[in-house]
C-alpha cells in the first residue's frame, strides 16, 4: 500500500506492506539511518522516534499506521546547521559512550521536554525508566545531567531557531 509519512517536516510517499515497522521504513527505505535496531521487542529505545510530540518505539509500530501523522527522527532535529538543545547537552555532559542508544535516548529526551518543560529530576528518572531506555555503557547520570541542562536552555533555543 501507499501512504504519505511526514518525516522531519517532509511529506514522503511510500511503499509499505501491512505488517511493516515504521523502523524498518525509516531505516530501509528512507535511509534514516540515525534511529537504531536494538532488541525489535520495544524494551531498549534504541529506535525511539517522535510522533505528534510523544516518544514512540518505532521497532513496534506498524508504518501504515503513521500516515499524516508528525515523525520526527534524531536527523530532524538540527535546524540551519544549529544542533537541538538537548543533542548540544549530550555533548556537553558527555552523555554518550558507545553511542549506540544515544538517539533514542535524545529523542525520548524531546519528547519529554516538549510534554514538560521543566520536569522535575524525579519526573525525568521516571520517564526515561518508563520509557525503557537502556543504555548497556551505564551513562545514566550524564544523561540525566543533560536533560537537566536542557530544560532550561530549550526554550531559549528553540525561540532563536524561529527567528533564523
Amino acid at each position: 500500500m501507499n501512504v504519505t509519512l511526514r518525516v522531519n517536516g517532509t511529506a514522503r510517499q511510500v511503499e509499505v506492506a501491512a505488517s511493516d515497522s515504521l523502523l524498518t521504513v525509516l531505516r530501509d527505505t528512507l535511509d534514516l539511518t540515525g534511529t537504531k535496531y536494538g532488541c525489535g521487542e520495544g524494551q531498549c529505545g534504541a529506535c525511539t522516534i517522535v510522533a505528534d510530540g510523544q516518544a514512540v518505539k518505532s521497532c513496534q509500530a506498524k508504518a501504515s499506521q503513521y500516515e499524516g501523522r508528525a515523525i520526527t527522527t534524531i536527523e530532524g532535529l538540527e535546524r540551519n546547521g544549529r544542533l537541538h538543545p538537548v543533542q548540544e547537552a549530550f555533548l556537553k555532559h558527555e552523555a554518550m559512550q558507545c553511542g549506540y542508544c544515544t538517539p533514542g535516548m535524545i529523542m525520548a529526551s524531546v519528547a519529554l521536554l516538549t510534554a514538560n518543560p521543566n520536569p522535575t529530576d524525579e519526573t525525568i528518572v521516571a520517564t526515561m525508566d518508563r520509557n525503557r531506555n537502556m543504555c548497556r555503557c551505564g551513562t545514566y547520570p550524564r544523561v540525566v545531567a543533560a536533560i537537566k541542562s536542557a530544560r532550561g536552555k530549550r526554550a531559549e533555543k528553540e525561540a532563536a531557531h524561529a527567528r533564523i
